[in-house]
């Protein structure tokens, strides 16, 4: 009697693991089996559209730096097989990679490099969407890009998730992203109430941007009051002017510092896109903001301009995981007080 209550109980035991694994092994051979995935992502007229690109692909050409900041940070690294010109010094091992081929740049693709590579799949920015068309002949492109409307941290987060879901590592952004909400918080304290103009300097001259522009995050996400809209949108048509949210150009609008006085900000906060492009005998931006007209204003006598300390970051890898991060510290470092 007693074998035999042993031997039901085996059996039962079995069974149970049976159906305790059963689950994951099919899973394990559904993603085994998957061979290519749908993603959201924009065509070459910047329209959101749904395709269709390898699942977990093997080899990965890389034309935008935001794209291979997230690939980087979900450990696949490894597959990079192509990737344009970078001077951010945290992806110099891809760029200066002899196994690594030389795909041109952000801006202008060399497309017979990029067929050379092989790719799998390619990533590409904003800067070639004019050229999607040609590089989709060579393999899937995957284009994303920053939402002004969506804020900066929620379009890193959309977009790590997008690449991620190619590779079946959605799981690991959400580990990624915990932090930066609490960070941003933290900078919220600093906004309450304040207003600021956010520009970059560029040939001697300062620009002012937008909340659509590349420093967007300072107002759409930390919470300043942007109040330099106005010139940022100076040469658009009246219809545009008239909405505070007008559309900027990529390096926003020339101001004069009679205007900047005039608007009298609590904050500056000022790229040196010089610097980002590694222009050759440029003034530093501390060299043209700091003028007798800027130093009347209040952002400068309460020690209030923030010159962010990586700006190639803020210029070629916004959307980026460790971009983000470090845009995050040079605001904190900047608003320390």
């Amino acid at each position: 009697m007693k074998i035999m209550i042993t031997l039901g109980m085996t059996l039962l035991m079995a069974l149970a693991l049976s159906a305790c694994t059963g689950a994951p092994k099919d899973e394990t051979i559904q993603a085994e089996n998957q061979k290519t995935v749908k993603i959201t992502s924009l065509n070459g007229s910047r329209e959101k559209t749904e395709i269709e690109v390898p699942y977990d692909p093997e080899r990965i050409a890389i034309l935008d730096m935001a794209s291979l900041d997230i690939i980087d940070n979900l450990g696949l690294g490894e597959r990079v097989v192509g990737s344009a010109k970078t001077s951010l010094e945290y992806l110099q091992s891809y760029a200066n990679n002899d196994k690594i081929e030389k795909l041109g740049t952000i801006k202008e693709a060399d497309l017979e490099a990029v067929m050379k590579a092989d790719p799998d799949i390619i990533f590409i920015g904003g800067r070639l969407s004019k050229s999607y068309d040609q590089l989709a002949e060579i393999a899937p492109v995957v284009y994303l890009a920053t939402d002004a409307e969506k804020g900066l941290v929620k379009s890193v987060e959309d977009n790590a998730l997008t690449i991620a879901k190619i590779f079946g590592k959605e799981d690991q952004v959400a580990s990624k992203m915990a932090e930066f909400g609490k960070r941003i918080d933290a900078l919220k304290k600093d906004s309450e109430g304040q207003t600021a103009v956010l520009g970059l300097t560029t040939s001697g001259s300062f620009n002012v941007l937008g909340n659509d522009g590349r420093l967007a995050m300072i107002a759409t996400d930390i919470g300043f009051e942007n109040i330099g809209i106005d010139i940022a949108a100076s040469k658009k048509d009246e219809k545009e002017k008239k909405d505070k949210e007008a559309s900027t150009a990529a390096h926003g609008n020339e101001s004069s510092f009679e205007l900047i006085l005039g608007l009298n900000p609590d904050y500056m906060f000022v790229m040196d896109r010089d610097a980002a492009i590694q222009t050759e005998g440029a003034k530093a931006a501390k060299e043209i903001i700091e003028n007798e007209l800027i130093k009347k204003t209040e952002a400068y006598a309460q020690g209030n301009i923030v010159y962010l300390s990586h700006p190639a970051v803020w210029y070629t890898a916004e959307g980026g995981i460790t971009a983000l991060d470090i845009m995050l510290q040079d605001l904190e470092e900047g608003l320390a007080k």
